[in-house]
């Protein structure tokens, strides 16, 4: 094996790379969203510098993705907190659970997503729209949203999900355990085509558990609630913030 062979790797194993090169567009993906009110002091203890937290509002999300190029089929669930960088909004990924390995290595290797192993699911059952998160078993999240209650602006979602920027802190070790990579990690959706969107009533129970601890944020209120269906890409990021170069 040659050194400038070496040279053009993307991702490991080199011999059989466990994804392809993106960007990655996703066919027919599905979300529920139910934004809530939590504590503004538990947000705040987990949003790092130099993003800003102005509101108490947390994203829970159940997103149900059945055809991702190089992905292939897999459900994810999580919350992402709104946040202020540099006086403009954007996204914050706080945690994301999934059920699919290659997803899970390309978010953490290449933007830094939280990603880790789990099972959620997203689905219809009679006349509910049902988002379950479970861990080694245990229920730790439950969303439901009558279903298609009513539609929404798909123009206004499609604006939404384009222009606001989504951030996420990137870690990655040196060999000896200390920080190599450290950075604020920003990116765009692009090729957004809202198919259809809806709100409705919801509820969310959040469960506590030591390995999946998205009841941190505690549920005070529920604030909305919206599905959609989508075509999108998920592009490539860039850095927006190197905290090591500090």
């Amino acid at each position: 094996m040659r050194e400038e062979d070496i040279k053009h790797a993307f991702t490991m194993p080199f011999s059989s790379p466990i994804y392809p090169r993106g960007p990655y567009h996703f066919i027919n993906r599905e979300y529920l969203i139910i934004t809530y009110e939590t504590d503004l002091d538990a947000l705040k203890a987990v949003v790092p510098e130099p993003l800003e937290v102005h509101q108490p509002w947390v994203k829970y999300e159940f997103i149900r993705m059945p055809d991702s190029s190089g992905f292939g089929d897999y459900t994810e669930s999580g919350q992402v907190i709104p946040v202020v960088f540099k006086g403009k909004p954007g996204n914050y990924v706080h945690s994301m659970y999934l059920d699919c390995e290659p997803p899970i290595a390309a978010g953490r290797e290449i933007w830094g997503f939280p990603k880790t192993f789990g099972h959620p699911s997203l689905r219809v059952k009679s006349d509910v729209l049902t988002g379950e998160l479970k861990y080694q078993g245990v229920r730790v999240a439950l969303g439901t949203m009558g279903y298609k209650y009513k539609a929404v602006n798909v123009k206004e979602i499609e604006k939404d999900f384009s222009e606001t920027p989504n951030f996420l802190l990137k870690i990655i070790p040196h060999v000896d355990g200390s920080p190599r990579i450290c950075e604020l990690i920003s990116h765009r959706l692009t090729d957004v085509k809202i198919k259809g969107a809806w709100t409705g009533p919801a509820e969310l129970d959040l469960v506590p558990h030591v390995m999946a601890p998205v009841a941190h944020l505690p549920v005070r209120r529920i604030v909305s609630a919206v599905h959609t269906v989508s075509d999108l890409t998920l592009p490539y990021g860039h850095v927006v913030h190197d905290y090591l170069s500090r």
